[in-house]
């Protein structure tokens, strides 16, 4: 019989007394048991002399060369356990160049793949209306995500890259003025104050953090405390994101919604979806620890459900699976439900049977949120 983990509440603790949860997420709990220390941290001891000002091509470059060492110096860390710091740095930082990056290319913005090519820095705006400021709507402990995760040290940021005609968070991700304007600065006291108050992770949510990554990866320079930084997020990224995430974030929170491009351009509105996330997911795994979101919606089990089942059995056999039963008619669906008639009522337990029968035939761990 496959091993099953179901998510446990209140008390989170008791996720970590079964083996499954402790091997897939190793690194997360021995950083919480300050064993190992967070990407980011180490990011900021790799270095080199390269010059900010330098072509974009050049840093790119740069941030290659860089990336492999990380990788090797993780590696490092990880198995002798010893402090990172150095006393001295020669250059800029991978972190360094990585704020960098990310501030270029918000002024032709593809940090999602819709790459809009918008100039931010001079308030224009693409899809998701959102001109170089970052807006975050709130921030919390959160007590309501995977047990492995609580307390959470939820941010949420306004906007996103997606157009889910359910979406059940339809109050920040379709206003991009949702919540306060946050700089670099401001943002990484959020989250040393989440931190400080007990957080395990710092979650970076919304509406999507994809659209923030140039204020989420500067925020790092400021942080200091040795904490996981969780991504999670529909994954819809551009492969420049993913490398400048790659090599922060440790813990990936991902949203897998469909199992084939067709359906994620009609209830999403976005292009190739299923190629475009599932290679995401692939870096992500090969990157980090994860817990992939399934939501199982109305008479998409057998489109979506099963063959994402199927997938991730065959291409990240070692991560975790929240299947969700929650969803619920929302958004445009609720206010146009002929429009929609495939998803305009809650899905049946004989669905979400088959969701779990599929899991377990295919040895998958997953746990529904209750």
């Amino acid at each position: 019989m496959p091993a099953m983990w179901r998510y446990m509440r209140p008390d989170a603790s008791r996720v970590w007394k079964n083996p499954e949860a402790v091997r897939r997420l190793s690194r997360y709990r021995d950083i919480i048991d300050k064993k190992r220390w967070a990407k980011y941290l180490l990011a900021k001891d790799v270095c080199c002399e390269a010059d900010l000002s330098a072509p974009t091509e050049d840093l790119w470059e740069q941030h290659r060369v860089l990336s492999e060492e990380h990788e090797e110096y993780m590696q490092t860390v990880d198995e002798e356990g010893i402090d990172f710091r150095r006393d001295e740095l020669d250059g800029p930082s991978l972190l360094a160049i990585k704020a960098e990056l990310a501030h270029r290319i918000l002024q032709s913005c593809h940090f999602c793949e819709r790459k809009c090519g918008v100039d931010r820095t001079k308030d224009e705006t693409g899809w998701c209306k959102l001109d170089s400021d970052s807006r975050v709507s709130s921030y919390f402990l959160h007590s309501g995500e995977e047990a492995p995760l609580v307390p959470s040290g939820t941010i949420f940021f306004a906007s996103c890259c997606f157009g889910c005609v359910f979406c059940q968070n339809e109050d920040i991700s379709t206003n991009p003025k949702a919540g306060r304007v946050v700089t670099a600065q401001q943002l990484a006291n959020i989250a040393e104050h989440l931190y400080q108050d007990g957080a395990l992770n710092i979650n970076y949510v919304g509406g999507d953090p994809i659209p923030n990554t140039h204020t989420i990866i500067e925020s790092m320079l400021y942080q200091l405390s040795n904490v996981t930084q969780l991504w999670n997020s529909n994954l819809y990224c551009s492969m420049e994101t993913m490398k400048l995430l790659s090599d922060v974030i440790d813990v990936w929170l991902p949203d897998f919604k469909y199992g084939n491009n067709e359906c994620g351009r009609r209830l999403s509105g976005v292009t190739e979806y299923f190629d475009i996330v599932s290679r995401n997911h692939k870096i992500a795994y090969e990157h980090g620890e994860v817990i992939v979101r399934h939501l199982v919606m109305p008479n998409h089990v057998e489109c979506c459900t099963i063959p994402i089942l199927e997938w991730i059995a065959e291409n990240m056999p070692n991560c975790l699976v929240n299947i969700m039963g929650q969803y619920r008619p929302e958004h445009k669906v609720r206010r146009n439900p002929q429009e929609y008639p495939d998803i305009s009522r809650r899905v049946s337990q004989s669905e979400l049977k088959r969701a779990f029968e599929k899991a377990d035939e295919l040895g998958i761990v997953y746990g529904p949120v209750s």
